[in-house]
């Protein structure tokens, strides 16, 4: 007849879980955080460029350094602001959200969050100069 087995009875090797996790994963995070804010923009090149993948695989701006040891994450990141937007509170605004979703995605913590701000961005004048009426002349015979 069987016995039920005590699972204390069991000798099973102690399994290692391990999960690599490619810097291009976190900038992809942390480009899609940055597009959902308004009036910052990348060093070179167009967000949306970046998002749809076109710059696959060098993204100019964001450094991403992993501590496997801590299980933590440190995102340096480089932008442009706009013209007319604070630096401290946009600089806050950049910080939550890529912890946030860092933290969200990856399940790692992240150490620390540095932002450059490299450039301001001014604003284009939208001129719209309206077309010269143009002289037209008849001449009558």
């Amino acid at each position: 007849m069987y016995e039920k087995l005590d699972a204390k009875e069991l000798n099973l090797p102690d399994t290692v879980f391990i999960r690599d996790i490619e810097s291009r994963v976190f900038q992809a995070i942390v480009l899609q955080c940055l597009s959902k804010i308004e009036g910052i923009g990348l060093l070179e090149g167009d967000l949306f460029d970046s998002l749809l993948g076109r710059e696959v695989e060098r993204v100019k701006g964001i450094h991403v350094e992993q501590d496997q040891k801590q299980h933590s994450v440190l995102v340096k990141v480089e932008i442009n602001i706009a013209y007319g937007f604070s630096i401290p509170e946009k600089a806050e605004e950049i910080q939550s959200k890529i912890v946030e979703e860092v933290t969200q995605w990856s399940g790692l913590h992240v150490s620390s969050v540095h932002v450059i701000f490299k450039d301001l961005i001014l604003a284009q004048r939208e001129e719209e100069e309206e077309p010269q009426n143009e002289e037209t002349y008849e001449e009558t015979f």
